[in-house]
């Protein structure tokens, strides 16, 4: 693998994306091949614009379109070969300093598409019963090998995701609709537990649901 690409899709983000950012600058001080980030703001009306220095490339879209925002910006990578490794996260996250070095080592051990974890960084607003809700229901599908397809966390390498188009334009599940065609098409999945990443613990997000309707109604289901 000779370089990774690092794509971020942010619809509004101002309070966080910064954050984020910073998270993936010292995990690429941390991997062992050059790493270029790449941010494409999607209709951004906020201060999103603001503060983007540890971006490589800013890409700006009008689509309110998450799955139309990872492609643009997959496409927007300079020297792409067949060995670079792609990977993404969404911009209320942080990833940990060895996000991109477990990505890089899992990719040099054969791995052709990575589905990681999330956790969610915050529970104080929520409240314990819906943590507990959360972390069992997180469990029971996971069993002794989880099968959670997150785009917070997710990386394939750039030949196998060339091959089969890419993300295709969708409002939500774009990760899920990726990592199901992959797999249809006889890419193997690694379902790693060991580079999770942290993501808010909001109850409004900007996809429609997405994670933060699971969490919303997590949160009404504990409160009824």
């Amino acid at each position: 693998m000779d370089r990774i690409v690092v794509v971020v899709p942010a619809h509004n983000e101002a309070s966080r994306l910064p954050q984020c950012l910073a998270s993936i600058d010292r995990a690429r001080h941390a991997a062992p091949v050059p790493v270029e980030v790449i941010v494409v703001l999607d209709a951004c009306t906020d201060g999103s614009r603001d503060g983007l220095d540890l971006a490589d490339t800013v890409v700006a879209i009008d689509d309110r379109n998450v799955g139309m925002a990872r492609s643009v910006g997959f496409a927007s990578s300079r020297n792409t070969s067949p060995e670079t490794w792609f990977a993404t996260t969404d911009a209320d996250c942080t990833v940990g300093r060895e996000w991109l070095r477990g990505h890089w080592d899992h990719a040099r051990q054969g791995a052709r598409v990575v589905c990681g974890t999330v956790q969610v960084d915050d529970w104080t607003h929520l409240g314990e019963r819906v943590r507990r809700r959360y972390e069992a229901g997180y469990a029971r599908r996971s069993g002794r090998q989880h099968h959670h397809i997150h785009g917070a966390n997710l990386g394939v390498a750039a030949r196998d995701y060339w091959s089969i188009g890419g993300f295709n334009a969708l409002p939500t599940r774009e990760d899920v609709d990726l990592v199901d065609r992959l797999g249809r098409a006889g890419v193997p999945i690694t379902w790693a537990s060991n580079l999770p990443v942290s993501t808010s613990a909001r109850l409004h997000g900007r996809a429609h649901g997405g994670f933060a309707d699971h969490l919303r109604k997590l949160h009404l289901d504990a409160a009824s």
